[in-house]
């Protein structure tokens, strides 16, 4: 399940640990991915059920990417994937460019 999204958190050096949750009251299977490249504090819930041929039908993926308050919601792996490329990329350069401020007060202090 969600194999091109496991394989573009690790081609960009993101590492994940999935854990399957089995709620009482709802007919979904639900996995909860946790990624980060040094903390797990991104997360993306896939709710999922079986058709009656046995395959696994995705109904809901909700992304929360570093304390976000309103998860977005997709409900394709293509649309995740389009969403992370553009949007992890733009994250990591605004936490490049806190780092070299950073410094720099360090340097003038």
């Amino acid at each position: 399940m969600l194999n091109r999204t496991k394989k573009f958190l690790r081609e960009n050096g993101y590492y994940y640990k999935k854990t399957y949750i089995r709620p009482l009251l709802t007919p979904d299977n639900v996995y909860v991915f946790r990624f980060g490249k040094k903390h797990l504090n991104n997360r993306l819930i896939i709710r999922y059920g079986h058709r009656w041929t046995g395959r696994q039908k995705i109904n809901e993926i909700d992304l929360r990417l570093h304390k976000q308050k309103h998860p977005r919601i997709f409900k394709e792996e293509n649309s995740l994937l389009l969403y992370l490329e553009g949007h992890l990329k733009q994250h990591e350069d605004k936490l490049k460019q806190l780092k070299i401020q950073e410094t720099k007060k360090g340097a003038s202090n």
